[in-house]
């Protein structure tokens, strides 16, 4: 299993969440480090400005963005589908 380095944008993002939101990333973290493409996460690669990462779905519309560099997983941004790709 790869390390985990949560980009300080990351972290900023991620407090701002409800708890709820929070606690499910918990859980998408531990299927993703179970098995980082199960169906469940909608791994994808993305484009554009984002285009050295890749997605992960948290919830419905909540996407946590992360790529893998120097063997560690670095999550880079978390937010909603609008607010990751619209600007």
């Amino acid at each position: 299993m790869l390390p985990i380095y949560n980009h300080k944008n990351f972290k900023k993002q991620f407090k701002r969440l409800p708890k709820k939101i929070q606690n499910k990333f918990g859980e998408k973290l531990e299927i993703f480090l179970t098995d980082s493409y199960s169906i469940e996460l909608n791994n994808h690669s993305l484009s554009g400005k984002w285009s050295e990462y890749r997605s992960i779905d948290i919830t419905g519309d909540i996407r946590a963005i992360y790529k893998i560099e120097n063997n560690c997983y670095h999550f880079r941004a978390i937010g909603t589908h609008n607010q990751l790709y619209s600007k």
